[in-house]
């Protein structure tokens, strides 16, 4: 048969595979691939009608199958052999996922251990999600919420107890009511005391556990039957209105997801004896509840923002919908569960840090002499740490300990010693040498769910064995879960989320450097 005539190179693409000079006609050795572009050689169209029989004789090394009409000159070639079904994420994983997908990441070259760590790396995800809905609820039902009650005033609200129900130091609160459809919502009125109000750094600082959230506001005179503490003979924080005789004047009220029912001042002073009868489960709640306090501090500081004045006084508390799980069937002291901790008064930061003075004596006085000045939040949270534990912590008992000799903490429970070198860390006198809020948090999470030193009594401490510790620990958390809801039902605790939020959050890296600065 005469030999096809030469192709005009105009007809070529540039995504093709060019033969090689010389090689323009078919003979028996064919074109040679290319290492660029596409990787074999690809006849166009004119040609395979034209060549006919010769193209069935074709070398071995060119391709079995001509280029679809769906495919580009292009574009690489698809794989040949049987389609598989795309690898689902290991966050997408679940126990219904069909088995069409599991192969591959069987196949994976994380290996069947790796795929099961990642699974449950993404099922701890999900569940600290979840929880967090169910104690904060969405962030949509907030925003719904917000624009129902826009416009409220008193005449809108049933009072549901003429008498504070919590009274801190910036503010009083009061349990009120709104219906809503053929329910009522409970919800806190926060009435600012003079010269109070942190109203507009509150509301732009998004949804925290550990945040007071704010979903409406108005200004409205008090209801005659509300009673304000600490003001005899008078329901009212200020004068008469001069513009009304006899009235009293419009004073601005918050309304309140959160209704508290003490602050800490109180739950310290009232648990004194608690402390001694039962100094482990006492000494457990004060870190949980440091570690609340730390977590808010730490998204406040994203936000550019700090707390107004962190003394007890000003920290709320308030009673979770239910008991924690691990503390079901305990015989634990009536009343005293762990409650949610929320910062209430705010302040915007005008400068990051604080300039340092010439004496880190003066600076370290003065930082806890002030009323929490940015910098001082880690001075102001290590006297936390002695007024939780009835240890007097005053300027004037500090200032008497000139050679950086802190109170004693006595040692009653396995946290004592961890808080003690918390508190030691915390009000170091050389800034340079003191932790941040961020590592404080993290010594607490230690403290409260490990690693303990004896892990390394009998193993060298290493990254190799805080991993596998981390892997352990973290099916058996999912394993305590599964368990303890197959038998009790309900909704998870508080507790039960900040545990779920530390496996989730933290790497083998984290602990070795939290465990060398408490251990």
């Amino acid at each position: 048969d005469p030999l096809p005539p030469p192709l005009p190179k105009k007809q070529l693409q540039r995504a093709e595979s060019l033969p090689e000079p010389g090689s323009s006609q078919h003979g028996h050795g064919g074109p040679e691939p290319r290492a660029g572009g596409v990787l074999y050689s690809i006849p166009p169209p004119c040609l395979r009608h034209e060549e006919g029989a010769a193209l069935r004789d074709r070398p071995s090394w060119a391709p079995k199958k001509p280029l679809t009409k769906s495919q580009s000159l292009g574009e690489p070639l698809a794989p040949s052999g049987p389609q598989r079904a795309p690898s689902p994420s290991l966050k997408e994983v679940t126990f219904g996922t069909a088995d069409g997908e599991l192969g591959p990441l069987l196949e994976s070259p994380a290996g069947l251990c790796g795929v099961v760590l990642g699974c449950q790396e993404a099922a701890l995800a999900r569940l600290s999600l979840r929880m967090q809905e169910e104690l904060v609820g969405p962030e949509e039902r907030q925003q719904l919420l917000e624009a129902e009650l826009a416009g409220t005033r008193w005449a809108a609200l049933a009072v549901l107890d003429p008498r504070p129900c919590c009274h801190s130091g910036d503010a009083w609160y009061f349990r009120v009511a709104v219906t809503f459809g053929h329910g009522q919502l409970e919800l806190a009125a926060k009435v600012p005391k003079p010269c109070c109000s942190s109203l507009g750094v509150q509301s732009s600082l998004g949804t925290h556990c550990s945040i007071q959230r704010l979903l409406g506001r108005f200004t409205d005179r008090l209801p005659p039957e509300l009673v304000l503490p600490g003001i005899p003979g008078q329901q009212s924080p200020s004068r008469e209105d001069p513009a009304c005789p006899g009235a009293q004047p419009a004073l601005q009220v918050l309304l309140c997801a959160e209704v508290p029912h003490q602050t800490l001042a109180d739950f310290v002073k009232g648990s004194q004896a608690v402390h001694r009868s039962s100094p482990g489960h006492y000494e457990r709640l004060g870190c949980l509840l440091l570690l609340q306090l730390c977590l808010g501090l730490e998204h406040l500081r994203g936000q550019n923002v700090a707390q107004g004045d962190l003394c007890p006084e000003n920290l709320l508390l308030v009673q979770c919908p239910c008991p924690p799980r691990s503390q079901r069937g305990q015989k634990e002291p009536r009343g005293l569960s762990l409650p949610r901790l929320l910062i209430s008064s705010f302040f915007k930061v005008q400068e990051k840090q604080r300039p340092c003075s010439t004496s880190q004596e003066q600076d370290w006085t003065r930082g806890l002499a002030a009323p929490s000045p940015p910098a001082a939040a880690e001075l102001n949270v290590g006297r936390l740490i002695y007024q939780i534990l009835h240890v007097d912590i005053s300027l004037e008992n500090i200032l008497g300990f000139r050679s950086q000799r802190l109170p004693e903490i006595p040692s009653l429970s396995i946290y004592s010693a961890g808080l003690k070198r918390l508190a030691t860390l915390l009000l170091h006198r050389d800034a340079h040498r003191r932790v941040s809020i961020e590592q404080a948090r993290g010594i607490l999470q230690v403290l409260l769910w490990g690693p303990r030193q004896e892990l390394f009594a009998r193993s060298r401490k290493s990254l190799a064995l805080l991993r596998s510790w981390l892997e352990v620990k973290r099916a058996l958390l999912l394993l305590r879960f599964a368990e303890s809801w197959a038998g009790e039902g309900g909704s998870p605790g508080l507790e039960e989320w900040l545990c779920c939020q530390y496996f989730q959050q933290v790497t083998e890296h984290t602990l070795y450097q939290v465990t060398q600065v408490l251990y």
